[in-house]
């Protein structure tokens, strides 16, 4: 009875309890599968990207930010076209077309500066932020489906903004940072992670379907989904940022546009949209998704 209760009744030897061999370990799970498939690509972006990895950061927040620049250089040279807009279509005041236009220029050279030479990042954020919410309701585009989700995905790299520089902060001070500020970072990692996918959904339910829009739209659905959740999110959002500099290239290009084309200020729009996008994405493959994902429960576990 006693040799009952040794290990062979438990199976905590290597013997199973009908006398043959016991099984090395299941078959690994997809999961399994693909996060192996994945690493090795990882490692060979890695081995490629090396010399742009201190660069990383600067290239991010420049391109998060060029959006406002040029629309900035945009309103300028176009300024007696802007109040025409803002008074006939949009019935805004001369004087007040006139304020709008100047507090929109001035807030996003201010800010985009401020965030290109990383100072005050929470203060050039939030004014960023504030220019992306006037400009629709004094364009008159928040109603815009595709204007909305673009805006959104820019958003979600101002918010990427936010945490990289509570991550430079966090490695600039002695000792470990406090709860609040760990939390933070956690938590607007996660939200820049989803808004920055937000151009994807605006893709999908714009234009017209062809067999190349629906293969970059499946691919591009899969890697959205593998940032949300955290699963080889550096892996995924190199993947988006090739697809979205591919896409930019091909579709977006205004340079091959005649000066008075009427899609011209469309494209360029566009165009220099998704590069703030990739921007964000950047960030995202320099700091990693956060703690709230699946790569970094992967190593908990």
């Amino acid at each position: 009875m006693a040799q009952i209760r040794g290990t062979a009744g438990y199976q905590l030897s290597n013997q199973s309890p009908f006398g043959g061999p016991k099984q090395s370990g299941d078959d690994p799970s997809p999961l399994d599968a693909i996060r192996a498939q994945t690493s090795k690509i990882e490692d060979i972006l890695d081995s490629l990207s090396e010399p742009l990895k201190p660069y990383l950061p600067a290239i991010g927040r420049f391109l998060i930010v060029v959006t406002f620049l040029e629309d900035a250089l945009r309103i300028i040279t176009q300024w007696s076209d802007q109040l025409v807009y803002l008074n006939t279509y949009r019935h805004i005041p001369n004087i007040l077309a006139h304020v709008f236009l100047i507090v929109n220029v001035i807030a996003m050279v201010s800010c985009s500066s401020l965030v290109i030479i990383r100072k005050h990042s929470d203060y050039a954020v939030a004014g960023l932020m504030g220019v992306v919410v006037t400009q629709a309701l004094g364009y008159g585009l928040i109603f815009d489906l595709n204007f909305f989700f673009r805006n959104l995905s820019v958003i979600g790299g101002l918010v990427m903004v936010l945490s990289d520089s509570w991550v430079r902060k966090t490695k600039a001070f002695a000792g470990l940072p406090s709860l609040d500020e760990k939390d933070r970072k956690m938590y607007f990692q996660l939200a820049g992670r989803v808004l920055l996918i937000f151009l994807f959904v605006g893709f999908v339910f714009s234009g017209e379907w062809s067999v190349w829009r629906i293969i970059v739209s499946a691919i591009g659905f899969i890697a959205c989904v593998m940032v949300i959740v955290g699963f080889k999110a550096k892996f995924s959002a190199t993947l988006l940022v090739v697809i979205l500099s591919i896409f930019n290239l091909l579709v977006n290009n205004f340079w091959t546009l005649h000066e008075h084309h009427p899609h011209k200020d469309f494209a360029k729009y566009d165009f220099f949209q998704i590069l703030s996008i990739v921007g964000g994405l950047l960030l995202l493959v320099n700091s990693g998704p956060g703690q709230f994902s699946i790569d970094e429960k992967k190593k908990v576990y």
